[in-house]
């Protein structure tokens, strides 16, 4: 698989990896926010925000891979995949949160993890889903920040499981933040 957003990864056989990045949405450009406030008589705080700027709705690259094949539309953490899981499956993601918050706090710790059945409960899934369990680690990498979320077709089938997808995690590989600066990419 070609090298996204400083994101890769060799999967083992069964597996499918995407790497993807939602759109952002921008601000709409100056003139228009001005216009718009001057129409509806607010343009004293739009001006300075006009001369200061406004940001634009920030995305960052996601990891997902997955035993079964991946539905186009699907979330961040693996939501419209998650539920087609079947007891043999699993389902990977591989979250960005970026350089900002690197090495501090919830992505104090460094390294990639290693996944353990232990790790998995059915009560780490975002929403209940029967028979299904999860793990989540926060940890950073070459001064990029990011979350590991792993979810399991069957917990009853987790030490079955969680070596195939160990397997997996241990292909992921992560570009530091210089180097993929250095090749004119963006995390």
């Amino acid at each position: 698989m070609a090298d996204l957003y400083g994101l890769d990864a060799h999967p083992p056989r069964g597996w499918v990896v995407a790497v993807s990045r939602r759109p952002g949405t921008l601000p709409p450009p100056a003139s228009v926010r001005l216009a718009t406030a001057v129409a509806s008589g607010v343009a004293d705080g739009v001006a300075d925000e006009v001369a200061d700027g406004v940001e634009a709705d920030v995305t960052r690259p996601v990891l997902h891979a997955c035993t079964r094949p991946l539905p186009a539309d699907r979330g961040d953490f693996g939501s419209g995949a998650v539920d087609l899981l079947g007891p043999n499956d699993i389902f990977v993601a591989l979250v960005d949160y970026g350089t900002e918050v690197a090495d501090q706090g919830l992505f104090e710790k460094q390294g990639m993890p290693r996944l353990a059945p232990s790790q998995f409960a059915p009560n780490r899934l975002q929403r209940p889903l029967p028979g299904m369990s999860a793990c989540q680690h926060f940890f950073s990498v070459g001064g990029r920040a990011f979350c590991l979320f792993t979810v399991l077709g069957s917990h009853a089938r987790r030490m079955a499981s969680v070596p195939r997808a160990a397997a997996l995690v241990q292909t992921v590989q992560i570009t530091d933040r210089h180097t993929l600066a250095r090749r004119g990419g963006r995390p």
